[in-house]
């Protein structure tokens, strides 16, 4: 009986010992359970809020600007080639034979009348040297056939001389001076004819291009020889479209930049051109400007014209951007999100760039951080004073 009741108490005691391990696996599944719950709800709260957060930040504060209108002078920029405004070609107007000398340079000034080259004139000089022996001879002539006929006058009285011998003896007279003069005459005209065998300048001006080498053979055919400026006169022939050239009148004022350099020269519009260009549907402006040393006819030059005022939206230089379709701004539209806007500049000036057309002046344009958006991006827009 005592096995048994000994047996009895250690399978109880088993047991419990069972239900305690059971009860204590239990508590500790509970609280690891509840421990990982704990973490899931505190990190999905904070990933929520970092989400939120995200969101809020990925909207970035841009600076926009509403231009509107103002009065800004209406510029026209066009291009085109530098040329001399009078053109001079100079070449043989005499006879022609074998240069000895050319006396100017390209580039040099030259006074109206002044020997550009020297044409050689050996025979010419001997021939005019025959011309006026010539007219010496003659003179010799008429000095006697007068004498003769004094003396005839002084017989006449008495009747040795007829009136016949009268007549024949004033006529030889008058055909002795009339040879005088032919002799005279040819003489002027040899000595004129040399004179023109120098090539010189018709007018004052500036020295272009020069053609001609000492020992050249020139003539008439030979053609232009030199070409000149006449006072130095420079002109832009600048080619505009035919919208633009409506705007223009003459005496409107311009500024020219030769390509290459940052020369501004203020120059005047005297010739507007009455045709327009079937093909390109262009025509040409003709703008007066005063020599230069950096001019060089033919060269390529731009042109700023200013053709009155005109209202129009105004920008900062940051604002205004470009591609390859050409200039643009980004501006915030419906729902705080960009949008892009081609547009055609004007004038630009140390106030900003004037729009002539794309704007109606009452939109919010982008002045900075336009390069960092795009469209469809949605923006906060944080508004600035007008540039008005």
């Amino acid at each position: 009986m005592d096995s048994l009741a000994g047996t009895q108490s250690f399978y109880e005691q088993a047991d419990d010992s069972r239900r305690k391990r059971t009860r204590l696996i239990v508590a500790v599944v509970l609280i690891v359970l509840a421990l990982a719950a704990a973490y899931y709800a505190f990190s999905g709260g904070k990933g929520a809020a970092a989400d939120a957060g995200g969101q809020q930040a990925a909207v970035p504060n841009v600076t926009v600007v509403v231009p509107g209108r103002v009065s800004v002078e209406a510029a026209i920029a066009a291009n085109g080639t530098i040329a001399a405004r009078r053109e001079m070609p100079v070449g043989v107007a005499g006879e022609g034979g074998q240069v000895e000398r050319v006396l100017v340079e390209p580039g040099q000034w030259v006074g109206a009348g002044q020997t550009l080259a020297v044409i050689d004139r050996s025979v010419q000089s001997q021939q005019a040297a025959s011309l006026a022996a010539q007219i010496r001879v003659a003179q010799a002539d008429a000095s006697l056939a007068q004498a003769e006929l004094e003396r005839a006058e002084a017989l006449v009285s008495r009747g040795f001389i007829s009136k016949a011998d009268m007549d024949r003896k004033r006529a030889t007279r008058d055909a002795a001076n009339a040879r005088v003069r032919v002799a005279q005459a040819q003489y002027a005209e040899a000595t004129a004819r040399n004179a023109r065998l120098n090539i010189i300048a018709p007018a004052a001006g500036l020295v272009l291009t020069r053609q001609v080498e000492p020992g050249q053979i020139v003539g008439a055919g030979s053609g232009v020889l030199f070409r000149m400026a006449r006072g130095g006169e420079m002109e832009m022939l600048a080619q505009m479209a035919e919208a633009d050239l409506a705007r223009v009148r003459v005496g409107t004022r311009a500024t020219v930049t030769p390509v290459g350099t940052d020369v501004q020269i203020a120059g005047q519009v005297w010739q507007v051109s009455p045709v327009v260009d079937m093909n390109t549907r262009q025509g040409t402006v003709r703008i007066a400007i005063p020599y230069s040393s950096v001019l060089r006819p033919g060269g390529f030059a731009d042109a700023r014209l200013i053709a009155g005022t005109a209202e129009a939206p105004l920008l900062p230089e940051s604002a205004v951007q470009s591609g390859p379709e050409g200039n643009y701004v980004l501006i915030v539209g419906k729902d705080d999100k960009i949008e892009r806007k081609p547009v055609k500049v004007g004038t630009v000036s140390d106030a900003g760039v004037s729009i002539s057309s794309g704007l109606a002046g009452n939109e919010r344009v982008v002045t900075l951080a336009g390069a960092f958006l795009n469209v469809g991006d949605k923006v906060k827009p944080v508004m600035q004073k007008s540039s008005q």
